[in-house]
């Protein structure tokens, strides 16, 4: 089919994920036909760098022959498996066996979901099991993060804290609530470590506090880095101060790394910077790179013997997916944690050294308030006054400008609506794709400027 043809039926069929239907409607898709390593190539042929990986999760690159190949063998011998009846593949078992080897400390029990989202609800269920299992129902109060995101399903929606998965949703639930975010950039305490950290301790033990004491409050989720929410890295130290607070208060204590697992941030998971072992982790988009829907909720021995010791034989736990497990998937996850495992970890780490450095130097630009980045994860926070850390107002339309120019330029990354350039490019990328990448998004921020309104904003 002709472009023409397919923006057409785009615009009268395909309900775009957390998009404006309208604006869908108006402007169309940017079809998208191949990719190459970091890079992708539209259907009018024009190549783009991929500053986000897909959508922070195409963490191998594009076209990984061997990702290609361990996913056709297993469609052509088994493409499907279902996981109910005691029924399992392969695939599955040896994927679940290998990630339990490299997850932190006793979180050997993996369940494997369709994605982040699923990963989250799952997690909330265990937490009701595991609650009801030991004998504590009434503790089934969950705490987030102010701007965290942990999903768009409907549980998960509430769990996250950013405003368009509330709108009319009727979320966040009775049991869901928030602290503030640990975000050095915007703190009110400022950017020093130890009064985030204090702060954020004193807002955990507060809230447990409003909600009538630890024996009504079941976890806390947290993601190591807040991904959706800006890309906000908590100070080193946060992680623990808050995993130990939660164990003063008998809460459990859940990582969520769907963004942040899979070498998103140097290590295979962010945990590991800091030696945190959690009671429950989510994963996705790095476990199978993106090749194929899969996520998965790792969960602490203590908790799987908790809820196995307590349910009665021949009764089942009342949770599962028609594609959980999914042996195409898991065949995927396989080969991409080889590729992890053999380099690509170390090439992320290489190149997020590279990208930090590039990065800290566009905080000279006019525009540039902060710019941050922890392996390949970074962002860039625009202002129209540094000084006073103002944001620039929704009538500039800064986002949309960004989103635009950085594809005119043949580039890709988030424009967060909060005029925040996020960056999560794939782990494959090279020292000189690392520079044409920071020297393309330089380039939007000099076109931003030739915009007489945002620079009239900044004078």
């Amino acid at each position: 089919m002709t472009p023409e043809t397919l923006a057409a039926l785009d615009r009268a069929h395909l309900i775009h994920p957390v998009s404006s239907w309208r604006d869908q409607e108006e402007y169309g898709p940017r079809i998208l036909q191949s990719g190459q390593g970091a890079w992708l190539t539209d259907i009018e042929g024009n190549k783009l760098l991929d500053g986000f990986a897909g959508l922070w999760c195409v963490n191998v690159g594009y076209g990984q022959q061997k990702v290609v190949q361990a996913a056709t063998e297993q469609m052509a011998r088994l493409p499907y498996a279902t996981g109910y009846f005691g029924f399992a593949s392969e695939s599955a078992i040896t994927l679940a066996s290998r990630l339990a080897v490299v997850t932190p400390g006793d979180l050997n029990r993996v369940f494997f979901s369709q994605g982040g989202s699923d990963a989250v609800d799952s997690a909330l269920r265990f937490i009701r099991f595991y609650q009801h299992a030991r004998g504590t129902p009434e503790k089934r109060h969950v705490i987030g993060l102010a701007r965290g995101y942990h999903g768009s399903t409907y549980t998960g929606a509430g769990l996250t804290a950013l405003a368009a998965f509330h709108r009319d949703a009727d979320v966040p639930l009775a049991w869901q609530h928030h602290i503030s975010s640990p975000d050095p950039y915007r703190h009110p305490e400022g950017p020093d470590a130890a009064p985030i950290i204090a702060a954020s301790v004193a807002d955990l033990r507060n809230k447990v506090t409003e909600l009538g004491g630890p024996e009504h409050v079941a976890a806390f989720f947290c993601e190591p880095v807040q991904g959706s929410g800006g890309v906000a890295i908590p100070p080193k130290g946060w992680l623990t101060a808050m995993r130990n607070t939660c164990r003063e208060l008998d809460i459990l204590f859940v990582t969520d790394e769907v963004i942040t697992g899979f070498g998103r941030t140097g290590p295979l998971f962010a945990c590991e910077h800091e030696g945190v072992v959690p009671d429950m982790m989510t994963v996705a988009k790095g476990l199978t790179s993106g090749y194929a829907p899969m996520g998965a909720v790792f969960m602490s021995e203590g908790m799987y013997s908790t809820i196995r010791d307590a349910t009665p034989p021949g009764i089942a736990v009342g949770h599962g997916m028609t594609y959980s497990a999914h042996p195409v998937s898991a065949a995927i996850g396989l080969a991409v944690l080889d590729l992890y495992q053999n380099g690509l970890l170390d090439n992320g780490v290489t190149s997020g050294n590279h990208l930090a450095t590039r990065l800290a130097a566009m905080k000279d630009h006019p525009l540039v308030g902060d710019a941050r980045s922890i392996g390949m994860l970074g962002a860039i926070e625009l202002v129209t006054d540094k000084a006073a850390k103002t944001k620039p107002t929704a009538s500039l339309g800064i986002s949309k400008k960004l989103a635009r120019i950085g594809y005119e330029k043949g580039v890709l990354f988030r424009a967060f609506g909060d005029d925040i350039i996020g960056l999560a490019p794939p782990l494959c990328l090279t020292l000189e794709e690392t520079d044409i990448l920071c020297d393309r998004i330089e380039i939007v921020l000099n076109v931003l400027l030739d915009d007489k309104d945002i620079a009239a904003a900044i004078a």
